[in-house]
């Protein structure tokens, strides 16, 4: 191709080198590499994004295995809550009932106090010999239930027996020293003790008046004897 020169004055100048970009910018990497430094914090910080991902990673796919761990000990702390729930109020239910059986048998135990004494007496008492009073020689204490507000005494406290005081008469001296040793011989009677004993003028006739204090006290199960209030008839 024929090229025309219109400014002879000036020279055609050459076209540059496609490779002279490249050349250069391989010299300034070469140039960079002469201080490592830079290049030691790029792989530092690369090294660091790589281990936080890693770490992220791990921790997600742990947190997803422990998932079913997590939901299984929430079920067993839900089901022990309510075991836990359930056993209180069965206690609160138990505290209950034993207040209640301890109250039945106390009122129970002094249910057949009187009959015990009225048919111990009634068998101890010699001929020609009656009575003429039959009762408690002092109040009987108020009963206390266990664990109620009111109640001040100790656990192992034992309540005192009921004291007991016969009054009567009779019209030979000898048949009161038998009734006071057939009372000592009961097994519902102890610590007999004739408080008095003198002549008084009764009908006309002298007669021994006399006055006994005793303590009741429950006999011991061989004593006691248990029959049916009904039975059937075949």
């Amino acid at each position: 191709m024929i090229e025309i020169n219109l400014r002879p004055g000036q020279k055609h100048a050459r076209g540059g080198s496609p490779f002279a970009g490249l050349q250069a910018q391989l010299s300034g990497l070469r140039e960079r590499m002469r201080d490592p430094l830079p290049l030691v914090a790029a792989g530092v910080v690369l090294l660091a994004v790589l281990w936080l991902g890693w770490s992220w990673f791990k921790t997600g796919s742990e947190l997803r295995a422990l998932e079913p761990q997590l939901a299984q000990a929430r079920a067993e702390n839900d089901r022990f809550r309510n075991f836990v729930a359930q056993k209180q109020k069965v206690e609160l239910i138990r505290d209950s009932l034993v207040a209640q059986i301890q109250v039945l048998q106390q009122v129970d135990g002094e249910r057949y106090v009187w009959p015990h004494v009225m048919d111990e007496v009634t068998r101890a008492l010699p001929p020609y010999t009656w009575l003429v009073d039959l009762g408690a020689a002092g109040p009987a204490p108020t009963p206390v239930v266990p664990g109620s507000p009111g109640d001040t005494m100790p656990v192992d406290f034992v309540p005192p027996p009921m004291q007991l005081q016969i009054n009567g008469r009779t019209v030979d001296v000898q048949a009161f020293t038998r009734f006071l040793r057939q009372l000592e011989a009961s097994p519902w009677i102890s610590n007999v003790q004739p408080v008095s004993a003198q002549t008084v003028i009764q009908d006309d006739r002298p007669v021994t008046a006399f006055s006994i204090r005793a303590a009741f006290r429950k006999a011991d199960s061989a004593y006691i004897r248990t029959v049916p209030l009904s039975q059937s008839v075949r």
